[in-house]
Order: structure tokens, then sequence, then C-alpha cells
């Protein structure tokens, strides 16, 4: 198979090569990835999951009641509650329930992982019960909402099989992992999961879920600099594939022995 450089330059593409990335990686290289299972005690599923000096915990509970709008229907909902510890950057953020309000990048990211997992999931074999994710980043250095997807899926799935022994619910209702990841283009260069330093500079910043078999849930792809050719995009969704195929990978070494 060509290499995306091979592509953009068949297509008259030109992306100049940066001479090194801030923490030495490849282009196509992600950060070191790890992911712990069972990391709550009090959760139904949970994990931390470190992308590098990103470190996220996620956990899964559930409770017996659904929001309005799928009340009486027979069916469950999935949603997500995320969150960053004043020290997870520098300098020192403010808790947001000292500011008496959840902002507004909060509330796109508690709404991008709940989409995000309700893919993963046949809601009606839940019941009426309403399962929630909390993402808490204890450090971000870039991705933390990818890699609160990713992890999220581990804590979901750990959760739904303790569900499924405790006689909750008749069968395991996942339809497909879940994962996510970041891609971009940097100094003219495409790269893939972007830490801090990347992705406050990038010229193209994009995150991209996909299921395991490949399916797109969703892309959030921006310019911040001058616009992109559809090529370039194309590639990136490549890039970011190949990313979370092997976030898959271990996400299914996290999961294998639940």
């Amino acid at each position: 198979m060509a290499s995306i450089e091979e592509i953009l330059k068949n297509k008259g593409v030109v992306t100049p090569k940066v001479s090194k990335r801030p923490d030495g990686r490849a282009p196509d290289e992600l950060r070191e990835v790890r992911i712990t299972r069972g990391y709550c005690k009090h959760a139904l599923g949970s994990c931390l999951i470190e992308m590098g000096d990103t470190k996220v915990i996620c956990a899964a509970n559930f409770e017996d009641r659904v929001p309005p709008h799928v009340k009486n229907t027979g069916s469950g909902w999935i949603t997500a509650e995320y969150g960053m510890l004043p020290s997870s950057t520098a300098p020192r953020g403010a808790r947001e329930a000292s500011r008496g309000k959840v902002g507004g990048r909060t509330h796109e990211i508690q709404r991008l992982i709940g989409r995000a997992l309700r893919a993963a999931v046949d809601q009606r074999e839940l019941g009426e019960r309403t399962l929630w994710l909390d993402c808490d980043v204890l450090q971000a250095d870039g991705g933390t909402r990818t890699a609160s997807i990713t992890g999220a899926y581990v804590a979901l799935e750990e959760g739904l099989r303790r569900m499924q022994r405790q006689g909750l619910i008749a069968r395991n209702p996942i339809l497909d992992q879940v994962a996510a990841i970041s891609v971009g283009i940097v100094d003219g260069e495409l790269v893939l999961d972007l830490c801090y330093d990347e992705d406050s500079k990038a010229d193209v910043d994009m995150n991209v879920v996909m299921t395991g078999r490949g399916r797109i849930i969703e892309i959030q792809g921006t310019a911040e600099g001058a616009p992109f050719e559809r090529e370039q995009l194309l590639a990136m969704l490549d890039l970011a594939q190949s990313g979370i195929a092997q976030l898959i990978e271990k996400q299914t070494q996290a999961i294998k022995h639940l």
C-alpha cells in the first residue's frame, strides 16, 4: 500500500517535512498508550488511560431511570460527564463548580463522548436505565477528548459485562468497539496523535471517532491557518484509521480477561 506522502505527491499535494516532533515520534506514531482496567473500586467499570502525558480516569455506572425523551420506550440511554482537575494543566485551572457553571468546551466534549458511546451499544437491551460515563482528566497534554472516548469504551464494556453477570441485562449489547484519535497538519506535515505543543500551533486540527470495523462516527476538523485540500482530508482520515486500529487492539488487550 502506498504511503500517505506518496498518495499526496501523486495528487500534486506537497507537504514539507518537519525535522522533529516535540517528543521525537515519527509522523504516523502514537504516543505510548497504557490502559489500566478496574481502576476505580466503586465503579461498575473503570480504567485509567494514559496517552503520553495525557491521563484520564474513565468510570461507568448506571441508574434505574432515563431522560424524559426516552421514558416509556423500554430503551436505555448512555451519557457522559467530563471534567479537568485544577492541576491537570499549567497554570492551574479553576474548577467549573467554583465558577458556578459548566463551560461550553465541557458541554461539547460531554456530548461528543455520549454520542460516540451510544453508537457502540444497542440501547434497547439496557431496559430503562441510564449508563453514565465519567471522564476526569488527571493530566492534560493534548487529546483529552479522544483519550476519554477510547478509555470510556473500556469502562463501558467492563460495566456491561458485570451487569450481564448480575442478571441485570440478558446479553451484552455492545455492537462494536469505539475509539478516537487526533490528526492534523503541523508545519505542513500530516501527524497522528497531537500533543499539546503540536495542537497549539497546528495548521489543521482534527478529531476522528471510529468503530472497530472502521466506520466513522464523528469527524471534527478545523483549519486553524490556511484551508486544506480534499486530498489532505482523505489522507488525514487514513492516518486516523491506522491510529484507531492500534487503539482498538489496546482496548482488546485490556478487556480480554473480563
